[in-house]
């Protein structure tokens, strides 16, 4: 009896190292990066992990952005001045906004597992600043899978 109960708690304890991760991602007035920004602004993660988007300053909100999430994904969209957490199972890019400072370059990339989708994310257009904010981003993710 003894060594199925060591048993059963060793089996608990190899899964629970295989646990999914929280990634925290700030929203914030002032950041590394400059102003109106998720920090950080560029997460890689595996399918099943979660990002809990914090609502550090007020005044900002996370939704995805049409066209930019894998053809399997269910859109979101946090409220405004809330902390949002989404689990992202399925494999591809997530551009993802925060509606009231988007034209101001507010936005972030989410790359789950192999970038499946990313031609189609990457063609997708942006208003102001967030189309110079998603190169760069872009330029990122492709840098650091080489």
């Amino acid at each position: 009896m003894r060594a199925l109960l060591l048993g059963t708690v060793a089996a608990l304890a190899l899964a629970s190292g295989a646990a999914a991760a929280e990634i925290e991602v700030k929203m914030l007035d002032k950041g590394t990066e400059g102003m109106m920004v998720f920090e950080p602004a560029l997460v890689k993660l595996e399918p099943g992990d979660s990002v809990k988007f914090v609502a550090t300053s007020k005044g900002h909100n996370v939704e995805s952005i049409k066209g930019m999430i894998p053809a399997e994904a269910a859109p979101f969209a946090g409220k405004v001045n809330q902390d949002t957490t989404v689990t992202f199972d399925k494999p591809g890019v997530y551009g993802v906004k925060c509606l009231p400072h988007y034209g101001m370059g507010m936005v972030a990339l989410i790359v789950v597992g192999p970038p499946t989708n990313q031609s189609d994310a990457m063609a997708v257009t942006h208003p102001g600043r967030a189309k110079q904010v998603f190169a760069t981003l872009f330029g990122k993710a492709q840098l650091a899978a080489k």
